[in-house]
C-alpha cells in the first residue's frame, strides 16, 4: 500500500516555501497554510485568522506561491505573506501609508515587511490595525 498523502505534499521551494499553483478563493489559500513547515503553519493560521477576523468583504488567492489578500469587490490586494528558512514575511504592499510604518523595508517604492521568527511575540493588536489601514488602502493590482 502506498502512502498517498506523501505523493500530493506541495514541493517547499527555497525557505520552506510552498509551491502552490495560482488560484482564487478560500481553497488555494488553505492549501498554502496547510503546507506551511512545522511552526510556521500554526502562524499562517493565526495570520489568517486575524485577517478574516479584521476585513469582513475578504477575497483571497495564492500568487507566486504566497497567499494574498483583497477587499471583495474590488481590484488589488493589500498583502501577503510568505515563509523564508527562519521567519514568515508579511508584505504590506501599500506599507509606506500606514502608521506606524511596518519595520523593514523593501526595495520596492510603497512596500514595508513584518518578519516573524519562531519565538517571536506578535502584537496582534499593532498587526491589526496595520491590516484594517492596508485594507482600506486602493489594493495593489498584480
Amino acid at each position: 500500500m502506498t502512502d498517498n498523502k506523501q505523493a500530493t505534499q506541495p514541493k517547499l521551494l527555497a525557505g520552506g516555501n510552498p509551491q502552490i499553483p495560482k488560484g482564487d478563493g478560500e481553497g488555494p489559500v488553505r492549501d498554502y497554510i496547510s503546507a506551511m513547515p512545522g511552526w510556521k503553519q500554526d502562524l499562517g493560521r493565526r495570520l489568517d485568522q486575524l485577517i478574516v477576523d479584521t476585513v469582513p468583504r475578504l477575497r483571497k488567492g495564492v500568487r507566486w506561491n504566497q497567499p494574498f489578500y483583497g477587499v471583495e469587490g474590488e481590484e488589488g490586494w493589500f498583502l501577503s505573506f510568505r515563509c523564508y528558512t527562519s521567519y514568515v514575511q508579511v508584505q504590506f504592499l501599500s506599507g509606506r501609508s500606514l502608521d506606524p510604518m511596518p519595520p523593514k523595508e523593501s526595495k520596492h517604492e510603497k512596500v514595508r515587511y513584518l518578519d516573524i521568527s519562531e519565538d517571536d511575540d506578535l502584537d496582534e493588536g499593532q498587526f491589526r490595525s496595520w491590516v484594517k489601514q492596508a485594507s482600506r488602502l486602493p489594493g495593489e493590482k498584480m
